[in-house]
């Protein structure tokens, strides 16, 4: 049974914060193709179940970066200027960095994106699951790991998969 309340997996993710730093280890001495293919299909049947537009956590708590490129694009949608998206926008940090200049997401209109189809690269592929390489984004998965249902779910269950034993609660 999946788990989808994010007080609930907030607080799971606090009490197995142990247990998590084990299992990191663990997986970064595993098979990675192995851990790849099991995490890209258990990725599968847990995004099947899990409706993202009824949660829409992402959208409200991650810092996105975006590209010149896609900072033109969705300018060009929203028929601004760059000079006007990047003032309503984006804050630039050092080396040409440039990011969501809040949080929540300013395109998230009743849980869902109001510029989908214009979306970033990172809101696209966010949770990542489906990424090769998964033994190598740990941290990022496990940064992220108490704020979506996804990545939560996912990770258990490969915990279960192979057989990796929890600490006593």
């Amino acid at each position: 049974m999946l788990i989808t309340s994010l007080e609930e997996i907030s607080q799971l993710a606090l009490t197995k914060e142990a247990e998590n730093i084990r299992f990191k280890t663990y997986l970064q001495q595993a098979d990675s193709k192995w851990i790849d293919s099991k995490v890209q299909e258990l990725n599968t049947e847990v995004e099947a179940q899990i409706d993202c537009i009824l949660c829409g956590n992402c959208c409200k708590t991650l810092m996105i970066n975006v590209t010149e490129q896609e900072a033109d694009d969705l300018a060009a949608h929203k028929k601004q200027t760059r000079s006007e998206f990047d003032s309503q926008y984006l804050e630039k940090g050092t080396h040409g960095m440039m990011l969501m200049n809040t949080i929540p997401c300013p395109f998230l209109q009743e849980n869902k994106c109001s510029v989908y189809e214009h979306r970033f690269a990172g809101c696209r592929e966010f949770p990542g699951l489906h990424l090769p390489e998964f033994t190598g984004r740990l941290f990022s998965v496990f940064m992220h790991y108490g704020r979506c249902p996804i990545i939560f779910n996912v990770v258990e269950q490969l915990k279960a998969a192979v057989a990796f034993p929890a600490l006593p609660q």
